[in-house]
C-alpha cells in the first residue's frame, strides 16, 4: 500500500509541474470547488456516504447540504485521521476513494482526473472550510435551452453557474444530468451528451450544488403533413392555438371533431360524473342548431349534479374522511366545502379560508383542516402538496434532493404553523363527537432539530415574519400563497382541473410540479393559468374554456398521424371511468342503488351510519369510509394522504372478473325492480334501441340492429328476460362503457 501511495504522490507532484496555470495558483474553495466533486463522484448520496447513517463509520450530507458539518467530518472528526497536510496524496479522504486503501464503494476516482487533483490541491492548500463570506449560487443554466434534433442525432450541453458576486464557470464536468422522458432523449449522465432516441418533446436536467437547469430537445415525427392542416384547423380559443402550435413543431396531424354521441355522453360524465339519459341524448342529437353544444356545456355547469362532482373531487385534495373525522366533524366539514363550491367561491378564497380558518370545528367546517393534520410539519407538508403541487417531505432532513428547497426553508415553512393550537385534540381524532376549537397561542415555534433554534416563519419563496410579532402567522401565508406572484398556487389548481378532464395533467403526475419535472406543453400551461388569473381564480370559468375548446372535442379515434402520441393532445384519450362515476353509471342504467350504510374505519373495522338515504348517488357520499367492495376495487381514493396516487384507473383482473361474475352488474340485473323488467313487454327494436342510448349514449349501428334483432326473434318468450339481461351485461361490460372516450 506504500508505493501505491508513494506513487500516487509523485503523480500528483508531476501533475502540478506540468499543469501549472493561473488557474492552478486560484485558492480553492470547499463550497465550490471540493463538495461538487464528491456530488460527482456520489460520494455524498444516498447510497453512500450521504446516507442517514453514514457508511463505514463516515458520514457526509446528503447532496452537500451542511458544507460546515461536512468540513468538520474530513478534516476534524476522530482527529483529522482522513487528512494529511504534508502528503495529500496520503490522506485517507483521497486513497479511499481511488482505492489505494480498500474501499467498499470501489474505485470511483482515478489518480489522472481533475477530481483528485482538486482534492489533493485542496488539502496542499490547508483545506479551508465554508465561510458566510462564500459567494452564493444564483442561479444555473443549461444550453442550448433549446434544441430541435432528429431522431439518432446527438446534443452535447453545457453547465454555467452564476454567482452572487458577478463571476460565473463552466460547471458541466461537476453537474449532474437526467432524461425527464427516455423515450424521446437519454442522455450521458457523466459528460451531459444527450442522444435523441425517439419522437415527441422531452427535457434534461442538470443538477449542481442544489440548483436544478433544464433544456428542452423537440424530435418531430417523420411524417410529412402540409402546412394547411394546421392553418385551416378549427380553434375556438388559446387553447387550441398553443395545442396546435406544438403538433406542427411535432408533425401530429390532429384528429378531426367528435360526433355528437360521443360529445354529449363525454361532457356529461366530465362535469356531473351522471350519464345523460336517453330522452337527452336524442334530443341533442336531433338538434342542428350550431350552438347547441355551449348551450348544453351551459346547462350541465347551472345543474347541482356539477357541484356534487366538483365537491366530491376537491374533498381527495381536503382529505374529508371518516378515518380521521367523528361523523359530525366530517358532516361539517363536507358541507362547509359543499357550500362554497355551490356559492361559487373563488379558489384563492376558498384556500385562504382553510389556512387562516379558527373557531369550532362544528360551526367553521373549514378548521377540521387541522383536525386532520395536527403538528406543524404535517400542516406544512399537506398545504404545499393540496395547493402547490410540491412534495416538500424530503427537506425534513436535509436540502431537497430533486428541488431547490433546503432544510431550513422547510423549518421556517413548518414553523407559521408552530402557534396553532385547539381545544379537544387528543391522541385519537376519533374521540368524541369531534368538536375542537381551533385558537392561535400568543407565543411558541417549531426547532430546527440540526440547529436547536426556531428559524424565522416565513413561506418557501416568500419574506420573513418577526418571531415576536403577535399577528397570525397564517395570515401572511395565505397571502403569499394565494397571490397570483406565487406561480405554483396557480399552476397547481390549473393542472389539477385541466387533468381531470383529459385523464393526465399537463404536468404529469398532477401533484409533482417540480422544476425537474416540466410540463408536456409549458405555453398551454402559462396560458390557462393566465386566464384562471384573470378571472380571479374562477374554477367554471376555466372549466368552461376547457369544454368549449377544440382540443377537448376532439375524436378519441387515433390517426396514422398520431397513433404514439399519448401527451400532445392531438386527440382525446381514453380512460377507464372513475370508480364513483361508473358506479353512478351501472346505477342509473340498472335503476338499482348500492346501499351505503356502513363505514370502515382506520382499524378495519365497520360502524353504521345513518347519514346516507336510499338512492344516494356515489358521488354525494361525504367521504371515502363508506364500505363499498366495488368502489375499493376500481381504485376509489382512500384519502389517506394528500397524493392523486391513492386513486387507480387502471383496469385489473380482479375488475374483470367482478364485472363478470360479481354481485354489482349481475344482481343488479336480476333484481325485480331493474329496467329489465319494464322493457320485457316492450317490442325488440325499442328494446335494442333504449338500450344503446341508456349504456352507450348513441343508436346502434346498422349491423348492430340487424345482429340483434336476429337474436330477439331466436329467443323464446320464456328466455326473454334472460335475453335482455344479456345484452345490457355485453354493453356494460364492454370498453365502450368502462371507459371515458
Amino acid at each position: 500500500m506504500r508505493s501505491r501511495i508513494a506513487i500516487g504522490q509523485a503523480l500528483l507532484l508531476l501533475v502540478f509541474a506540468n499543469s501549472a496555470t493561473a488557474d492552478d495558483e486560484r485558492k480553492l474553495n470547499f463550497r465550490h470547488d471540493v463538495l461538487p466533486v464528491l456530488s460527482k463522484a456520489g460520494c455524498n448520496g444516498g447510497g453512500c456516504h450521504g446516507a442517514l447513517a453514514g457508511k463505514g463509520g463516515f458520514r457526509l450530507s446528503l447532496n452537500a447540504y451542511d458544507p460546515a458539518t461536512d468540513h468538520y467530518n474530513i478534516t476534524r472528526e476522530n482527529r483529522g485521521r482522513r487528512i494529511e497536510f504534508s502528503a495529500p496524496a496520503s490522506s485517507l479522504f483521497v486513497t479511499k476513494p481511488t482505492a489505494a486503501v480498500r474501499h467498499k464503494g470501489g474505485k470511483v476516482l482515478h489518480e489522472n482526473s481533475e477530481a483528485y487533483r482538486i482534492l489533493t490541491r485542496w488539502i496542499l492548500q490547508g483545506a479551508s472550510g465554508p465561510s458566510d463570506d462564500d459567494p452564493a449560487i444564483e442561479r444555473v443554466e443549461l444550453a442550448p435551452a433549446l434544441a430541435q434534433l432528429k431522431k439518432g442525432q446527438a446534443q452535447q450541453l453545457s453547465v454555467r453557474a452564476f454567482f452572487s458576486d458577478g463571476t460565473e464557470r463552466d460547471v458541466t464536468r461537476w453537474a449532474r444530468f437526467a432524461s425527464t422522458d427516455a423515450t424521446v432523449a437519454e442522455v450521458d449522465e457523466a459528460t451531459g451528451l444527450a442522444s435523441v432516441i425517439g419522437h415527441g418533446e422531452g427535457a434534461i436536467t442538470a443538477w449542481y450544488s442544489g440548483q436544478i437547469a433544464l433544456a428542452r430537445i423537440t424530435s418531430p415525427w417523420p411524417s410529412a403533413i402540409p402546412d394547411e392542416v394546421y392553418s385551416q384547423a378549427p380553434r375556438r380559443n388559446v387553447i387550441d392555438e398553443v395545442v396546435l402550435g406544438q403538433l406542427r413543431r411535432l408533425n401530429l396531424k390532429p384528429s378531426p371533431g367528435s360526433s355528437d354521441s360521443e360529445f354529449i355522453r363525454r361532457i356529461h360524465l366530465d362535469i356531473v360524473g351522471m350519464l345523460p339519459t336517453p330522452e337527452v341524448t336524442q334530443a341533442f342529437l336531433a338538434d342542428t342548431s350550431e350552438t347547441k353544444r355551449d348551450e348544453l356545456i351551459e346547462s350541465l355547469l347551472a345543474q347541482p349534479e356539477f357541484v356534487d362532482y366538483w365537491t366530491y373531487r376537491l374533498s381527495d385534495l381536503f382529505l374529508i374522511s371518516g378515518r380521521k373525522l367523528r361523523p359530525d366533524a366530517l358532516k361539517s366539514y363536507y358541507q362547509w366545502l359543499r357550500g362554497e363550491m355551490e356559492k361559487g367561491t373563488p379558489w384563492d378564497q376558498l384556500v385562504r379560508q382553510v389556512i387562516s380558518a379558527r373557531g369550532d370545528t362544528m360551526n367553521n367546517g373549514a378548521t377540521n383542516f387541522y383536525s386532520v393534520h395536527q403538528d406543524p410539519e404535517t400542516m406544512a407538508e399537506n398545504v404545499s402538496q393540496a395547493f402547490m403541487s410540491l412534495s416538500i417531505n424530503c427537506a425534513k432532513c436535509h436540502n431537497h434532493p430533486l428541488e431547490k428547497w433546503t432544510n431550513d426553508q422547510y423549518y421556517s415553512f413548518a414553523n407559521l404553523f408552530a402557534r396553532v393550537r385547539a381545544k379537544g385534540w387528543g391522541g385519537d381524532a376519533r374521540n368524541g363527537n369531534g368538536a375542537r376549537t381551533l385558537f392561535i397561542a400568543d407565543r411558541g415555534d417549531l426547532i430546527q432539530p440540526r440547529t436547536g433554534k426556531p428559524q424565522p416563519p416565513a413561506p418557501l419563496d416568500g419574506q420573513a415574519i418577526e418571531s415576536d410579532s403577535p399577528e397570525d402567522r397564517r395570515e401572511a401565508l395565505a397571502a403569499w400563497l394565494t397571490s397570483p406572484e406565487n406561480p405554483y398556487f396557480t399552476r397547481s389548481i390549473a393542472n389539477r382541473v385541466w387533468a381531470n378532464f383529459f385523464g393526465r395533467g399537463i404536468v404529469e403526475p398532477v401533484d409533482d410540479l417540480r422544476v425537474s419535472n416540466p410540463a408536456s406543453n409549458e405555453p398551454l400551461l402559462e396560458a390557462i393559468c393566465v386566464h384562471l388569473v384573470e378571472n380571479r381564480y374562477d374554477l367554471k370559468a376555466l372549466i368552461r374554456l376547457i369544454l368549449q375548446s377544440e382540443t377537448y372535442q376532439r375524436t378519441s379515434a387515433p390517426l396514422p398521424e398520431n397513433m404514439e402520441d399519448q401527451k400532445y393532445y392531438s386527440r382525446y384519450y381514453p380512460r377507464r371511468l372513475m370508480a364513483e362515476v361508473l358506479q353512478d353509471a351501472i346505477t342509473s342504467v340498472t335503476r338499482i342503488s348500492p346501499k351505503y350504510d356502513k363505514i370502515t374505519l382506520a382499524d378495519g373495522s365497520t360502524e353504521g351510519t345513518n347519514f346516507y338515504r336510499a338512492g344516494t348517488r356515489t358521488l354525494q357520499l361525504f367521504d371515502s369510509a363508506v364500505t363499498s367492495y366495488f368502489l375499493k376495487t376500481f381504485g376509489r381514493n382512500e384519502r389517506e394522504i394528500t397524493c392523486e396516487c391513492e386513486r387507480s384507473n387502471k383496469p385489473s383482473m380482479v375488475q374483470v372478473l367482478h364485472l363478470s361474475n360479481g354481485d354489482t352488474l349481475n344482481s343488479n340485473l336480476r333484481s325485480e325492480q331493474s329496467c329489465v323488467n319494464v322493457m320485457i313487454p316492450q317490442a325488440d327494436e325499442e328494446i335494442i334501441e333504449e338500450t344503446y342510448l341508456l349504456c352507450l349514449s348513441r343508436l346502434p349501428s346498422d349491423g348492430e340492429r340487424k345482429r340483434l334483432a336476429s337474436m330477439f326473434e331466436n329467443t323464446p318468450e320464456t328466455e326473454r328476460r334472460a335475453a335482455i339481461e344479456d345484452l345490457f351485461w355485453a354493453l356494460m361490460t364492454s370498453r365502450e362503457f368502462l371507459f371515458q372516450h
